[in-house]
């Protein structure tokens, strides 16, 4: 064995071990590769194989004759003069990639299976499509969608998100996080409360509007532990953690409870409920309040009683107490009657018609309705293009 064809295996073999790579791997890689080689050169063999002695590290390249149904017939020693520098040159090569591949790979390994969790990025690139995240050994790809309005993402300050998905391209893995996605508040609470993280108390349900206000539900499986205040914490300690982390966005904390109407009226807080109807039929929730307290359980734009409506998943119909009473009133001194054309009309006391789809709107009318629309995550359909743009990145790190 000569001094080159050992130095040759104990590189290969440092390599193999350095970077968690087979050695037999590198040895086909290379054997394949030089197969290619081979069948460059002028004269050569149409059918051929190559062979690495993993002791000598000597390299033979056999032509091979072939009958119609693939069979060798005939073989013969083939290997080219020059076939070592060849080698020599094909070898770094194939060396060079299967090592970027085993990176790649181990790089995929590391995160596969973590959709759903929390992250912490350092912020680079950033514009109006989408911001890139470093999370040390990856880059992280935090889309526009994914985004909190009116959220600012300054060049190299610290961000968690969490990820929605991560997919295995062949410049590695290519992470999508979002500080949009519900799961954000879930995952920071269970950073924060150690009751969450061991099972003590569940959040039961989120209903999230990003940058400006999250409802949660949760649940003690301790009598003796007190779900809100254990989210809550001394003096607030807890869910200011949580607020600080997601740069101001309000945070309402409820206990959940088996009974629709006390969940109902829990939802609603901050305000006052005096009563809840419901008919399980529609999914309507029919709520009365205080007149006083009828824009505090509706809330600014309706946003509180749409954020319950998630919470909780009733189509929510706010009243208060003086139109639910005109409404009783109106309702019970009325009556369905026929019109001249044959259609039902409802006719009042007082000799007011509506049709069917009057009646309806009537009954809602100078309250709110709002539907419990369910939490949707949009990765943007250009995901793909950001995607190439990822990559092209990725390969000029690769060529450093």
């Amino acid at each position: 064995m000569s001094k080159t064809n050992f130095e040759f295996i104990e590189a290969l073999t440092q390599i193999g071990r350095d970077k968690n790579i087979s050695v037999d791997a590198l040895l086909d890689a290379l054997a394949n590769a030089l197969v290619a080689a081979y069948k460059r050169l002028p004269g050569s063999a149409e059918e051929a194989v190559v062979t690495i002695d993993p002791e000598s590290g000597e390299i033979r390249v056999y032509g091979q004759e072939l009958d119609d149904d693939g069979n060798v017939i005939r073989e013969w020693d083939d290997t080219p003069d020059n076939f070592g520098r060849i080698a020599a040159q094909t070898a770094k090569q194939v060396i060079f990639q299967r090592i970027r591949e085993a990176e790649r790979d181990l790089k995929y390994e590391e995160y596969a299976g973590r959709e759903g969790n929390i992250v912490t990025g350092i912020i680079q690139q950033s514009d109006n499509r989408y911001t890139l995240l470093d999370l040390g050994k990856v880059e992280a790809l935090l889309p526009q969608a994914e985004q909190v309005p009116f959220e600012k993402y300054e060049h190299n300050a610290r961000l968690k998100a969490y990820i929605v998905e991560i997919r295995k391209t062949t410049k590695g893995p290519q992470i999508v996080v979002s500080r949009a996605h519900p799961g954000l508040i879930y995952q920071l609470f269970v950073l924060e409360v150690p009751e969450i993280a061991n099972g003590i108390v569940e959040i039961k349900a989120i209903a999230r509007e990003p940058g400006y206000r999250t409802k949660i539900a949760v649940w003690s499986n301790d009598s003796n532990v007190d779900p809100v205040g254990a989210c809550v914490g001394a003096r607030g300690a807890r869910v200011r953690m949580v607020t600080n982390e997601l740069r101001g966005e309000k945070v309402d904390i409820v206990p959940f409870s088996d009974d629709p109407v006390e969940f109902v009226e829990r939802a609603l807080q901050p305000a006052k409920v005096r009563e809840v109807l419901l008919d399980e039929e529609t999914g309507i929730a029919t709520v009365i309040v205080n007149d006083f307290q009828l824009s505090l359980a509706i809330g600014k734009e309706g946003q509180n009683a749409r954020l319950a409506a998630r919470l909780t998943g009733w189509r929510i119909d706010i009243k208060s107490e003086s139109q639910a009473e005109a409404d009783e009133t109106f309702w019970a001194e009325g009556e369905w009657v026929e019109d001249e054309n044959g259609n039902m009309v409802w006719k009042s006391s007082d000799g007011q018609i509506l049709t069917e789809q009057e009646w309806s709107k009537a009954q809602a009318a100078e309250g709110i309705t709002v539907e419990p629309e369910t939490e949707s995550i949009e990765v943007i359909e250009s995901i793909d293009e950001l995607s190439g743009e990822l990559d092209d990145k990725a390969s000029e790190k690769s060529s450093e």
